[in-house]
């Protein structure tokens, strides 16, 4: 910065660089063109034509180095017929002493140590031949050979100017290929993602009917047939019974999680007070007769999600808190609050406390804490609310206990769109 000058303003122009330094400007253009696609059989071929054209070359080719390192192939050419080109041995010629020696190599076709392919570079018209390694983090990704059918000037500047754009070229490379690795990758993912969810609703399904026809028959042996059965065998009917009650919803706990994470989701506007007046009302028996006190905001907030999803979300924590909130459990509260990101919709209770170290296992599949012994459960409620909640772009959590009790926080973007 100039020693007078407060600050420095100079308004970006590409033909202005060019004026002032036409080899800045040209890794410039090379930077955009290798940035616009990762398809190597795109940007390699338009890159070498770019560096042919600025260093006026008739001849250009790029090899690739092979995994095993033994040898480098052909990925793009220009400007000359590549029978007995296609590949080249990292033990021997130019190519491969450049890419051995990580060095830039300039010299006449007539005085290269393969014999044959002197002849055969001179027969296709090519007597000055330079070749640059393409090094990415101090490794050899490839090299790239140019040719010229006259002899050239190359000057120290040039020189930088081709190493550097050999650097370009091969994070380039080396982008795509992790590029083209994770597209495998996410592949695969996605392959056994869906055979596991198949996996899943086949069993689920295929459980859930023999568990009711076991439910259904072992209840009408218990009906109709109690005053023949000694109390042992009555003992046994009603454990079959509440085994295959727990098969069913386990099942249908199996499939609502499926569909949570795969069922699209329908975003509009949604009055939260509706949605916790009906939950009100389906839990409104077993509040009275607990004596459990049920509050929430007078200002809960019109927000944009999907409406079966945040239904769930409500009815599970809600129920969550009666099963797990303990016989000392008196109130249940629901409030939203609101930053420029998010909606927050807080569900606490004045019930048992979760420890602290048990808060982010609870979200996993099939986890049960300790306060869950000896009450009936899944331990899929909280796996799918944390899946609902990602879907709308947030997440949920627990809150750090404050004395009794439990708060749990689920996070509702704000930038979803109203589909209505």
């Amino acid at each position: 910065m100039p020693v007078n000058s407060k600050f420095v303003s100079v308004r970006v122009s590409e033909d202005a660089l060019k004026q002032r330094n036409k080899h800045l400007s040209m890794l410039l253009d090379m930077s955009t063109l290798l940035s616009l696609s990762m398809d190597l059989k795109v940007i390699l071929p338009e890159a070498l034509s770019k560096i042919m054209e600025f260093f006026e070359l008739e001849v250009g080719r790029i090899y690739l180095m092979d995994e095993s390192g033994e040898f480098l192939s052909l990925a793009a050419h220009r400007g000359v017929d590549t029978e007995g080109l296609e590949t080249v041995l990292i033990s021997e010629g130019f190519s491969g002493k450049a890419a051995r020696t990580k060095s830039f190599i300039a010299q006449h076709v007539s005085d290269l140590e393969d014999e044959e392919r002197s002849r055969l570079l001179l027969k296709k018209g090519i007597k000055v031949v330079i070749c640059v390694p393409l090094l990415a983090a101090g490794n050899v990704v490839g090299v790239m050979n140019l040719g010229a059918e006259e002899v050239i000037d190359i000057d120290q500047d040039k020189i930088d100017l081709l190493i550097s754009i050999g650097n370009q070229i091969a994070i380039a490379v080396n982008n795509a290929r992790l590029y083209a690795e994770l597209n495998t990758r996410v592949k695969e993912l996605k392959a056994q993602k869906d055979a596991t969810e198949f996996l899943a609703y086949s069993i689920s399904h295929d459980l859930k009917s023999p568990a009711v026809g076991i439910f259904g028959l072992t209840r009408r042996l218990y009906e109709r047939h109690c005053d023949l059965l000694g109390d042992t065998a009555k003992e046994y009917c009603r454990q079959i019974l509440r085994a295959s009650e727990q098969i069913v919803n386990l099942v249908d706990r199996i499939n609502t999680f499926i569909m949570t994470k795969e069922a699209p989701l329908h975003f509009e506007k949604i009055n939260v007070k509706e949605i916790t007046a009906a939950i009100r009302n389906e839990f409104a028996e077993v509040l009275s007769k607990r004596s459990v006190e049920w509050s929430e905001a007078e200002d809960l907030p019109v927000l944009v999600a999907d409406r079966m999803s945040i239904t769930r979300v409500l009815r599970n924590l809600i129920d969550n808190a009666l099963k797990y909130g303990g016989e000392n459990l008196s109130k249940i509260d629901i409030q939203v609050k609101e930053n420029g990101e998010y909606h927050y919709i807080f569900v606490n209770d004045n019930g048992i406390a979760v420890k602290e170290e048990d808060a982010e296992k609870l979200f996993k599949l099939y986890h049960r804490s300790e306060t869950s012994k000896g009450v009936e459960g899944t331990g899929l409620g909280l796996a799918i609310i944390k899946e609902i909640a990602e879907r709308h772009r947030g997440g949920a959590w627990l809150e750090p206990a404050r004395g009794a009790g439990t708060t749990f926080c689920v996070a509702i973007s704000k930038k979803l769109k109203s589909e209505k």
